[in-house]
């Protein structure tokens, strides 16, 4: 019996890590520099991106060919934007100290995204540099 709550206390502070790892790697590659070609692009503003900029950010990376396959996606980022969508849109009403930090989250979710198509832009002009030396 103790082995088994041991075992159960082991795994739910494993997925406990887990979703804060995914969630620091999350934040750390929507802190960066969003390329202005994509702000452009999608017309917004950096300062301005607000979570509803995640259907026009996400459209923009499936827009953008995948030349190398070692390159990421958004992963599962869509479905935490999706999932934070419903817990403001069941919640948020309730509490507007939930209904801000989601709005957080979903600005992140798009953050993440814009860096993604930037990235992703980047490498396919390095391809293509590469490729036009040859």
């Amino acid at each position: 019996m103790f082995s088994a709550i041991l075992f159960t206390v082991s795994l739910v502070a494993l997925a406990q890590f887990g979703l804060y790892y995914w969630r620091a790697v999350l934040a750390g590659v929507a802190a960066q520099q969003i390329p202005i070609e994509i702000l452009e692009a999608a017309q917004v503003e950096e300062s301005k991106i607000c979570g509803a900029d995640f259907e026009k950010l996400s459209s923009l990376l499936l827009l953008t060919p995948e030349l190398q396959r070692s390159r990421g996606g958004l992963g599962l980022v869509p479905a935490y934007f999706k999932i934070i969508g419903k817990m403001s849109s069941l919640f948020g009403q309730i509490s507007p100290a939930l209904a801000s930090w989601t709005e957080q989250e979903r600005v992140l979710c798009a953050r993440y995204a814009a860096v993604q198509v930037g990235r992703r832009l980047e490498a396919n002009l390095a391809q293509a540099a590469s490729m036009r030396s040859c």
